[in-house]
């Protein structure tokens, strides 16, 4: 029985091989997938430059913070039941699973000691804390990570903070280790009322309450300020290393769509010239 062929301006399908891809189906998926490693090619040269830069803002950034977490970590404080939780991250994505890491440590500690009270810093983790806890949160902040944080972001934060009791904060944010790891960690400050109940603030001297509150606002804010930093590198980094992956990925894909249309080509091809001499060979 003789096979009749449509001839389209790429290729000659099978008028009944319809789930064979045709030329034109892969050159056009061959061209997207070639748009999309450009794309994260750049994206990946873009985080390399905004990483160098978190990198080296970090290096200060951690002086201040870990000195003003310092007194929190060689003193016991006492937790206190009323908690309130602070939730980093940023509204950027394409980085990994760095904002959901953090969500799932969130909703741990949140199944652990149930969470009533939280600030939320950043779209990513709003989004994925929102079913679980969501009638728990006091504000949220946006607009975090299209530019660096400065020590501006970090008071304003720390003023909200403030404005609401508690008895101590914990922070949630993502801990910079290298270019290719990070982890979530959670760091307790406690509330000035809590620092003030502490002896061993009183050993050398008398320190008056409004010395110890001017401390503790001032060390909240250098803490946030730290954790933003540390989120920031993380983040840029597993960006890096994310678009990394996705270029590696799209030239395999490449490659292999590449050969898939040289072998369609050549049965093409081999197609034509059966037809053309079988021609031939019916006018003889």
């Amino acid at each position: 029985m003789a096979t009749t062929w449509l001839r389209t301006s790429m290729t000659l399908t099978p008028s009944g091989a319809r789930g064979m891809a045709t030329l034109k189906d892969i050159e056009t998926r061959l061209k997207s997938v070639k748009n999309i490693k450009k794309i994260t090619s750049s994206m990946k040269m873009v985080s390399a430059a905004k990483f160098t830069r978190a990198e080296k803002a970090l290096k200060p950034a951690r002086v201040y913070g870990g000195g003003a977490a310092a007194l929190y970590e060689k003193n016991e404080f006492s937790e206190g039941e009323n908690k309130l939780y602070i939730a980093i991250s940023s509204d950027r994505g394409l980085c990994g699973g760095i904002h959901s890491g953090l969500g799932r440590t969130f909703k741990a500690l949140h199944a652990e000691s149930p969470v009533k009270k939280a600030v939320v810093v950043g779209d990513k983790v709003k989004a994925i804390l929102v079913k679980t806890m969501g009638d728990t949160y006091l504000s949220t902040f946006n607009n975090v990570g299209k530019k660096p944080s400065s020590f501006t972001d970090a008071l304003d934060i720390a003023e909200e903070v403030l404005s609401h009791e508690f008895d101590s904060a914990e922070i949630a944010y993502n801990s910079f280790v290298n270019v290719v790891s990070y982890k979530p960690i959670i760091k307790p400050t406690p509330s000035a009322a809590n620092i003030e109940s502490n002896d061993a603030i009183f050993t050398y001297d008398e320190v008056d309450s409004e010395v110890i509150r001017c401390y503790q606002e001032f060390s909240l804010a250098n803490i946030i300020f730290h954790a933003l930093k540390e989120q920031e590198a993380s983040e840029q980094s597993a960006r890096m290393n994310a678009m990394e992956n996705a270029t590696r990925n799209a030239g395999e894909m490449i490659d292999k769509l590449q050969l898939q249309y040289n072998r369609t080509r050549q049965a093409v091809i081999t197609r034509e010239l059966i037809e053309i001499i079988s021609g031939a060979n019916a006018l003889d």
